[in-house]
């Protein structure tokens, strides 16, 4: 678990309670498709499933969303947020991968749709 004063895994230098935290607990939206993809990133550190859940496209969402809880991810960059696409690079301790993410605006919110990895 991470602290509420605690920096927040995705990067934006903020806190936890402050960035990606109110997201997570389901008290706040993203405002954006790059808040989105950060909050999903921190799902995956934290092993937070129904986070990861409730953000997919129920078209494109798999029957299991549960983070692997082996992974130990450390680092997340964005490299570029534009319009409804986010590119990015999250890494692991032994890894790293590089998706193009498609994010669709649905009821009110932003949701994950796909993404291309490379």
């Amino acid at each position: 678990m991470i602290s509420s004063t605690s920096a927040c895994p995705c990067g934006t230098g903020a806190t936890y309670a402050d960035c990606c935290g109110p997201l997570l607990a389901n008290r706040a939206q993203a405002s954006s498709p790059e808040q989105l993809m950060r909050s999903r990133y921190t799902a995956h550190v934290t092993g937070d499933a129904d986070h990861l859940f409730r953000t997919w496209h129920p078209r494109t969402r798999p029957d299991d969303v549960t983070p692997d809880p082996r992974t130990r991810w450390t680092g997340l960059e964005v490299v570029r947020a534009e319009d409804d696409t986010v590119e990015f690079v999250a890494s692991w301790e032994g890894g790293r991968m590089h998706e193009v993410s498609r994010f669709e605006h649905r009821a009110g919110r932003w949701v994950y749709v796909d993404g291309d990895v490379d």
